[in-house]
């Protein structure tokens, strides 16, 4: 079953939040946390990454908190989920480089091409969708 991770799911939530906040002031880890019931050590991590991917600002201080780096109109959902999971695939057969070391059944695999062709499709849906969209 395809599923994305507590991490992809958190960081979807944590820039949707952000993305919601329009009157211009930073968001807490805080905010985000206690609005989601997210762990807060865990949406920090995220955020971190997000922040290391340029997908969010970070300020430091006071008034500290994230902001969207961009504007939510080209924030894709495959910039948000790739920041937090670089190597995510919907199997691990088709990552670039995969050999008959990572899968028993490499060399008579019959359902390697077909789920490749998934994963473009899955990707094309995710870059085509941005967190404006799902305000």
């Amino acid at each position: 079953m395809l599923k994305l991770s507590k991490k992809t799911e958190y960081a979807l939530m944590a820039v949707k939040f952000i993305a919601k906040k329009t009157d211009g002031n930073s968001v807490t880890a805080k905010e985000i946390s206690d609005g989601y019931n997210i762990p807060y050590d865990l949406l920090s991590k995220v955020l971190q990454q997000l922040t290391k991917k340029k997908v969010i600002k970070s300020f430091q201080g006071i008034k500290g908190g994230y902001s969207l780096s961009k504007d939510p109109n080209s924030v894709t959902l495959i910039d948000i989920i790739r920041a937090v999971e670089p190597n995510y695939q919907i199997t691990e057969c088709i990552k670039d480089g995969s050999t008959e070391k990572d899968c028993t059944h490499f060399n008579c695999c019959m359902i390697r091409d077909p789920l490749a062709k998934v994963q473009k499709e899955i990707d094309k849906l995710f870059r085509s969708l941005t967190i404006h969209q799902i305000l």
